[in-house]
């Protein structure tokens, strides 16, 4: 007796299971269309419970205030509907604009130079002669997998007097200390911890899509007797847009969360407030000052800014396009 035969005297019998060719077609199809809604389910559960349901409740807060009733030391704070109160006390916060200008000042710094640094190794890694390109990815990546707080306490002590490498070079020459911790040069000195960090990952973007584009189009490049420079900056360029408009997006995005870096050079340095960027002045008035609807409100505000600035560059960035297509 065959295995499909005997199957069939199971299933006769009540026992076993039926061949594949006896389920019903109908229930086949409905098997695969839920399969990846059951794959997708842990990251839609995940993102509900850990992202959209706090911004819920952080919108819902920002509407509210905590007032005391009862009168005296022994009166009971309670939490009441306060209208657009704290986004008011927000907008009229005299170091909200400080705050923005100094992320301004750092994302001027640190945006274009990480795009460029990170679109000059993907070009580089991506020229047929380079050699050890494993390794140079390595290398440029690593700084990426150092956590942020890591890399601000690295770069804060090469940046004090007392500890700088550069400092004690430049006192041996005559030319005294590099004030990396003073105005202006902690802009700079910020920047360059982001750039440092985020180039590795900004690169393995760019240089993923300049995989991607056909060896044909280089070769009829080299034909027409094109250079790497030429093909680089009349081919790669061009065609690796939609990659640099995505890791701007993350830079940007990068820029107005920046909050790891200064908290932690902050006891280095008397430059760095506690309001010196909209995230700190959040923590402040969360956990220093006790204004959580306050420190909600800011949040709010930043997040909306956050999207709209980046619909902003993704409307920008396609209308360009479109233009460039007409």
């Amino acid at each position: 007796m065959t295995a499909t035969t005997a199957a069939r005297a199971d299933t006769r019998k009540g026992t076993g299971t039926p061949p594949a060719e006896k389920i019903p077609r109908r229930r086949r199809r409905s098997q695969t269309r839920f399969a990846p809604y059951v794959f997708v389910a842990p990251a839609v559960v995940l993102f509900v419970l850990f992202m959209l349901v706090p911004i819920i409740y952080a919108a819902y807060l920002s509407f509210t205030a905590y007032r005391l009733e009862g009168g005296g030391i022994l009166g009971t704070r309670v939490q009441v509907f306060a209208g657009f109160d704290n986004y008011i006390a927000v907008f009229t916060d005299p170091t909200l604009l400080p705050g923005f200008g100094n992320l301004a000042l750092y994302g001027a710094i640190a945006v274009p130079v990480t795009l460029g640094l990170s679109l000059l190794f993907a070009l580089l890694l991506d020229v047929p002669a380079v050699k050890a390109k494993r390794f140079s990815q390595t290398a440029i990546f690593i700084p990426y997998a150092v956590p942020g707080v890591v890399a601000a306490l690295l770069w804060g002590f090469m940046y004090l007097p007392s500890t700088s490498p550069f400092s004690y070079i430049t006192e041996a020459l005559g030319w005294g200390t590099i004030p990396f911790l003073d105005n202006p040069g902690i802009y700079g000195s910020l920047a360059n911890i982001a750039v440092w960090g985020g180039v590795g990952f900004n690169m393995i973007i760019i240089y993923t899509s300049l995989r991607g584009i056909p060896e044909e189009i280089y070769e009829a490049a080299r034909l027409d007797g094109a250079g790497e420079i030429g093909i680089a900056w009349r081919i790669k360029i061009p065609l690796v847009v939609p990659a640099l408009v995505l890791t701007g997006i993350f830079s940007l995005i990068g820029t107005l969360q920046l909050y790891g870096e200064p908290t932690t050079l902050k006891p280095m340095t008397d430059v760095i407030s506690q309001t010196w960027v909209p995230l700190m002045t959040i923590y402040r008035n969360a956990f220093l000052t006790d204004d959580l609807p306050g420190a909600a409100a800011l949040s709010v505000v930043l997040a909306v800014g956050t999207v709209a600035l980046s619909a902003i560059v993704l409307w920008l960035t396609n209308r360009r396009s479109k233009g460039a297509q007409s």
